[in-house]
C-alpha cells in the first residue's frame, strides 16, 4: 500500500446490525408480525432526541459486538437510565423481528462453554440464570449433557491438562486436577473419580 493509498474502512458494526434490522422488519411484515411504527421520530418535538431512538441505537450496538440476552439488554437500557416503558417496547421489537432470541442465544453458549471451556451443567445453568435466561430454556439448551457425556467431558479435560503436569508428585497432580474440575463445576464425586482413575494409570506412575 502506498502512502496515498487510504487504509480500508472498517465495517460500521452499528450500520450493519441496523440494516440487519430492516431486512428483519420487512420480513416480519410478510408474515404479519410487524407492529404499527414508533409515533416518535429520531428527534421529538422538543428538540430532544427520542427515547425510543437512543433505547435501540443502544442495543443495537450491544448487538453488534455479540449476541445478547433479553434481560442483559434490559439491564444495559436500564443503568443508562432509558424509561422501563420505552425499553420494553424497544426490546420487544427486536425480539418480534428475530434480532433478540433467549433461545438461540442459550443453545450458542452452552455450545461455546462447553465445546471450548469444558464446563459442566451445574456451572452451564449457573451462568444462565444470570445472564436472565428462563429455567426452561436453560434446561432445553443444557438437555443433551448427561451424565455420561459429562463424565466423558471430564475425562478429556483432566488427561490433556495430565500431559502438561509430568514430573510433578501424584498428589499434587490429583490436587490440580481436582481443582481444575471443581473450577469448571463438576461435582466433587465427579471430580474425585475421575482424577483417581486418570494418576492411578499415568505411564510415570506404573510400577515395574
Amino acid at each position: 500500500m502506498t502512502p496515498d493509498t487510504p487504509a480500508p474502512r472498517r465495517p460500521d458494526r452499528q450500520a450493519a446490525a441496523e440494516q440487519a434490522l430492516r431486512a428483519a422488519e420487512q420480513a416480519a411484515a410478510g408474515y404479519g408480525l410487524s407492529r404499527p411504527a414508533v409515533p416518535n421520530p429520531n428527534v421529538a418535538g422538543d428538540g430532544e432526541p427520542d427515547p425510543h431512538s437512543v433505547a435501540r441505537a443502544i442495543v443495537l450496538r450491544r448487538l453488534a459486538v455479540r449476541a445478547h440476552s433479553r434481560a442483559e439488554l434490559a439491564t444495559l437500557l436500564a443503568r443508562k437510565g432509558c424509561d422501563a416503558e420505552v425499553a420494553a417496547r424497544v426490546l420487544d421489537r427486536l425480539v418480534d423481528v428475530g434480532l433478540i432470541d433467549d433461545e438461540s442465544f442459550a443453545e450458542q453458549l452452552v455450545d461455546s462453554r462447553q465445546r471450548i471451556k469444558g464446563l459442566s451443567g451445574a456451572a452451564l445453568r449457573r451462568e444462565l440464570r444470570e445472564k436472565g435466561i428462563d429455567d426452561e430454556i436453560a434446561a432445553q439448551a443444557i438437555g443433551a449433557l448427561d451424565d455420561e457425556s459429562e463424565r466423558a467431558r471430564a475425562e478429556e479435560l483432566v488427561a490433556r491438562r495430565l500431559r502438561t503436569m509430568g514430573g510433578l508428585a501424584p498428589e499434587v497432580q490429583a490436587r490440580r486436577l481436582a481443582a481444575m474440575l471443581g473450577r469448571k463445576g463438576y461435582s466433587a464425586a465427579v471430580a474425585y473419580a475421575v482424577v483417581r482413575d486418570a494418576v492411578n494409570q499415568a505411564a510415570e506412575h506404573a510400577r515395574d
